[in-house]
């Protein structure tokens, strides 16, 4: 198989693929599919590797095989989509590695929240990838132009596009904005159509389809694991199934990237620790920002701000608990006298 083909040029451009290298292409349990030199092979995790509990492989990863079917190493990350892992554990999961596109789905039905966007663009900016917005089922709405507008003000300078899956229109700008070699993947909510956009794409019923509740707008997990796809025009796709639960795993700085407009209106405050309430001189009050997306871009830092608190005490914990078994094994173990 060619390298260049499945990405390698925009991962390592200067180096060459080590021996018995491959990209996870695909991920179902505990199955990898690994696209190698040889071609298309089925493997599985070392014992070693699993027992060092460190991040396992994901879909994008490139790895190190050994006797062709073990996978030995996973070599380092040029980006990654991270979120916390759902549940109580305090976790990083990594949800896709070496992406260079990050494709922002949004159904224009009831499945459209800047809110839930906004998130998504805090994930993006983390994750290294450039962001790009696809408004997907934009034959639904006859106030089309305003919510581009709309959606644009909430993401300043992420790229916007409107397009119909179904319709098959407006899908000439996913392939416009990414180059032969280089790996997108498509994130969204469950029914916000990225299946569809798949089908569209490939020309074919590749990826399975369900139709949404009229409820609610939200729909079942049609993918149900990650997988890159070969698109034509030589580049990659990685279909990720729906998130339900968002939780942000970030650098709390990134809230500033997704929200630079009030980061840039907060530098003209008179007071330069404006909460920007009820303070004078409070120039992103004064500029009539949209006062839920300043709501927002509080509550986000205060869940990242949490958040890196309690991963650091987490830290300090697991520090202290490997200190306390080792001085505990050389009490029971002292150094022989010579």
């Amino acid at each position: 198989m060619d390298f260049e083909a499945i990405g390698w040029a925009h991962y390592a451009p200067q180096s060459v693929p080590a021996l018995g290298c491959g990209r996870v292409a695909l991920v179902h349990r505990d199955q990898y599919i690994v696209w190698t030199a040889a071609g298309e092979v089925t493997a599985t995790i070392s014992g070693h590797l699993r027992y060092l509990d460190l991040d396992l492989p994901c879909v994008g990863d490139w790895v190190i095989l050994r006797d062709a079917t073990v996978i030995s190493q996973v070599l380092p990350r040029r980006t990654q989509l991270s979120r916390k892992e759902p549940g109580k554990r305090l976790r990083e999961q990594v949800l896709a590695a070496n992406m260079d596109l990050l494709f922002i789905v949004s159904g224009l039905d009831r499945d459209y929240n800047p809110r839930r966007l906004e998130r998504y663009l805090v994930l993006a900016h983390e994750s290294g990838a450039r962001p790009v917005i696809l408004l997907n089922k934009a034959d639904l709405r006859g106030d089309l132009a305003d919510v581009v507008r709309l959606t644009e003000r909430h993401a300043p300078d992420v790229p916007v596009f409107a397009l119909s899956a179904l319709g098959q229109w407006g899908l000439d700008a996913v392939a416009r904005n990414v180059e032969p070699g280089q790996t997108a993947a498509l994130i969204g909510s469950s029914g916000a159509g990225k299946s569809t956009i798949v089908n569209a794409l490939l020309g074919e019923a590749r990826q399975r389809t369900t139709d949404v509740r009229e409820g609610d707008s939200k729909g079942r997990h049609t993918t149900t694991h990650r997988e890159l796809i070969r698109m034509p025009g030589n580049w990659l796709l990685m279909d990720l199934p729906g998130l339900r639960e968002l939780q942000l795993w970030a650098d709390p700085e990134r809230i500033d990237t997704a929200f630079a407009d009030i980061v840039e209106l907060a530098q003209q405050c008179r007071f330069r620790d404006c909460r920007h309430n009820e303070e004078p001189g409070c120039a992103v009050r004064d500029a009539g920002l949209d006062p839920e997306r300043l709501q927002s871009y509080r509550k986000l830092q205060r869940e990242l701000n949490y958040l890196e608190l309690q991963t650091d005490i987490h830290r300090a914990r697991e520090t202290r608990k490997k200190w306390n078994a080792v001085e505990k094994d050389m009490r029971r173990h002292p150094k022989r006298a010579f």
